[in-house]
């Protein structure tokens, strides 16, 4: 198939990479694994044995008239532990290799079908200036969240675009699910469009 470039021409890319059928479900899986790898997962709370102290008994069985304690770090006491305390977990979800390949391939698909993927010769600014990028983009008629994905990112275009929030740069080898849903319309280059054929096919 072809897609159409900015400046008039065309180039020839896979149907089994942008023509494929958008499977939703599958992309789904693939954004919820994506955003769960994400996660830290290091939150922790101490239960009642791993609170230093409380080793003796506050005051003897019976007697006292106050209600029986075996120790001071019993998590209904002040400096006690916690009840069903939090622990470091792992929130990965596994997908495999071929099932998220296939689900970024009908991501790319959906953005041709929609009009959001736009194919440029380069993505480049002569100056780490942030003006210089919105300049570009409205010189390209843009506006909305864009993602920005040439074959290599420039110190000067990371520079440039790292002010502004609804502007992304990516490298092709770092393209997410998230990214690219989330983004009004994407910007990639023919280089950067053949690394993403390879990855995919």
């Amino acid at each position: 198939m072809e897609i159409k470039l900015q400046n008039g021409g065309s180039v020839q890319v896979a149907d089994g990479v942008f023509g494929r059928e958008f499977n939703e479900g599958l992309v789904h899986q693939a954004v919820v694994a994506y955003m769960a790898a994400s996660r830290s997962g290091t939150k922790a709370q101490k239960t009642r044995s791993e609170v230093s102290g409380g080793g003796i008994k506050p005051w003897r069985q019976k007697g006292t008239g106050r209600a029986r304690a075996g120790t001071t770090r019993s998590p209904i006491w002040r400096t006690g532990g916690r009840a069903f305390a939090a622990q470091p977990r792992n929130y990965e979800q596994k997908i495999n290799r071929k099932a998220y390949r296939v689900a970024m391939s009908g991501i790319f698909s959906e953005l041709v079908r929609q009009g959001r993927l736009f194919v440029v010769d380069a993505i480049d600014v002569e100056a780490p200036k942030t003006k210089l990028v919105v300049s570009l983009l409205n010189g390209m008629g843009f506006n909305g969240v864009t993602l920005l994905v040439p074959e290599v990112v420039s110190e000067n275009l990371y520079l440039a675009a790292r002010n502004l929030g609804d502007v992304g740069v990516l490298d092709p080898r770092a393209l997410d699910p998230v990214s690219l849903v989330g983004s009004d319309q994407v910007v990639i280059t023919v280089a950067a469009l053949k690394m993403v054929e390879e990855w995919l096919s």
